[in-house]
């Protein structure tokens, strides 16, 4: 039998996993699908023991089943998601999704007028948003009658803590769970923890490719993974990816096309920007900067709902829409926005629509929006931290070639396309390799498939459109912030 490391990754559309030989080499591969629900504006939440745990022991079953040697498993997910669970891990709320779930804003102001905004940026490395972790276990507290000492996780951690029994999180995950850590000394912040949510108990930290337990007899027969079998902490999707095609180096830069569009960028040394994300990294002691939009491949699937018509055939009608899509320009907030703008009532924008435009035009214009973002959040890196070294694009998104063909054309970048496109869960397979030696710490399964690089000719209409793009948000913000207060009333 061909001996393996096993990676699992939890998406908001779909559970994905595989088997990956020392070389790198895909052996097996499974995937089970389910959605996220919107029970009212501005919440989005999954069920845990069914979307989460369930799909994660269905996937393993199918792992299990192939003739391979399976020596560890690591697991990935969307994140940061909370989930409240009792000692026997039990979840005791649905849970509640990373940045696009806005409920929490009460609780987001008053953490900041309790802590100060400027202490919170200098010590958890960002601003409280939609994002955080801490305002939404307040929320819970106040409105699900969750126990002050209740356990919680992300999604990763969640179902970690059914396999091994151990309730753990990784110092990423923990970094953005704020104000709970300081980014600084990369450990958790007591004191803050204890003022803003009294009583609150705090998970052991480790580093996402550390082993933290085995598989339990309970989870052996939920999976079909043999009793004693090492399990990584994992972390969120995102960093997992990263790792997979080999963004470990300062400079390096992530562009993760999935249903929300995520950034990374690693730095040398803690870089601290209002507009952005400073976390701690994969490997231990490292940092990272990052960004994340609330919709990109969300917003292509609404377009496909809405028309009727599916993505291949979309993609080759946008193709025949020249650069700009004749004056058409889309605002991709429409479920918000997290980076640059923060701002969770921002709504989508269709701006310039003519009788003349068609479904083609509306697609590539969602594609050419979300590039616009894409954009504005490189302009940001740039200021902060530098150019990008080299630029990594990832992720389902970047089949076809349309998309990463409009975003390095808007933004000016040439993109590094790698030959495995998986996802995450490639990523913690190498975690796990490395995590149970079966290969070098410094193992990359990493290499280039395609160059994407930027058409000179479209420059100049995108650089005409994108200033519009730039001026239409604070043109519009008023309107939308009313308009989202009657969609709360309305469905509230």
């Amino acid at each position: 039998m061909t001996r393996v490391t096993a990676g699992i990754d939890i998406g908001t559309g779909s559970t994905k996993g595989v088997l990956v030989d020392r070389d790198g080499a895909v052996l097996a591969t499974a995937r089970r699908d389910h959605r996220m629900h919107m029970p009212r504006p501005g919440h989005y939440e999954m069920d845990a023991e069914r979307d989460w745990y369930g799909d994660v022991a269905a996937v393993c079953q199918e792992l299990a089943a192939t003739s391979h040697d399976i020596l560890g498993l690591c697991v990935s997910g969307l994140g940061p998601a909370v989930q409240a669970f009792d000692e026997d891990t039990r979840p005791l709320h649905p849970a509640v999704l990373y940045g696009i779930d806005s409920r929490a804003g009460v609780e987001i102001a008053e953490m900041t007028a309790e802590l100060g905004e400027d202490a919170i940026l200098r010590r958890c490395g960002k601003g409280l948003s939609s994002q955080a972790v801490g305002p939404k276990l307040r929320w819970l507290r106040r409105h699900a009658d969750i126990p002050q000492d209740t356990r919680w996780g992300s999604s990763h951690t969640y179902v970690v803590a059914r396999l091994t029994g151990r309730w753990t999180i990784d110092h990423h995950t923990a970094s953005q769970c704020d104000p709970l850590y300081d980014v600084t000394t990369q450990d958790w912040a007591h004191d803050w923890a204890d003022r803003v949510l009294p009583g609150i108990v705090l998970p052991d930290l480790t580093w996402p490719g550390e082993q933290v337990g085995t598989i339990t007899a309970a989870a052996a027969t939920d999976t079909g993974l043999p009793v004693g079998l090492p399990v990584m902490a994992g972390t969120i999707d995102a960093w997992a990816e990263a790792h997979s095609v080999g963004v470990q180096r300062p400079g390096d830069l992530m562009l993760m096309y999935g249903s929300t569009m995520f950034m990374i960028q690693v730095l040398p040394a803690p870089t601290i920007s209002p507009l952005l994300w400073t976390t701690s990294g994969i490997t231990p002691h490292s940092h990272t900067l990052a960004a994340g939009m609330s919709t990109s491949g969300s917003l292509t699937q609404w377009v496909s709902d809405l028309t009727g018509a599916d993505f291949t055939t979309l993609v080759a009608e946008a193709e025949s829409v020249p650069p700009g899509s004749d004056g058409l320009l889309v605002l991709p907030y429409f479920a918000g926005e997290r980076t640059p703008i923060y701002d969770p009532d921002a709504r989508g924008v269709v701006a310039g629509l003519t009788l003349t435009h068609s479904r083609a035009h509306l697609f590539r214009a969602a594609y050419e929006g979300i590039a616009y973002g894409i954009r504005q959040i490189i302009d940001v890196l740039d200021a902060t931290a530098g150019p990008p070294a080299r630029v990594f694009a990832v992720g389902g998104g970047t089949q076809g070639g349309l998309w990463t063909q409009i975003v390095s054309d808007v933004c000016g970048i040439e993109q590094i396309v790698p030959a495995v496109t998986i996802g995450a869960a490639y990523g913690d397979a190498l975690l796990a390799a490395t995590g149970t030696g079966h290969v070098p710490a410094d193992t990359t399964w990493a290499h280039e498939a395609q160059l994407v690089r930027p058409n000179p000719h479209s420059d100049a209409r995108y650089r005409e459109l994108y200033r519009i793009f730039t001026d239409l948000y604070p043109q519009t913000r008023e309107s939308m912030h009313t308009l989202a207060r009657v969609q709360e009333d309305h469905r509230g």
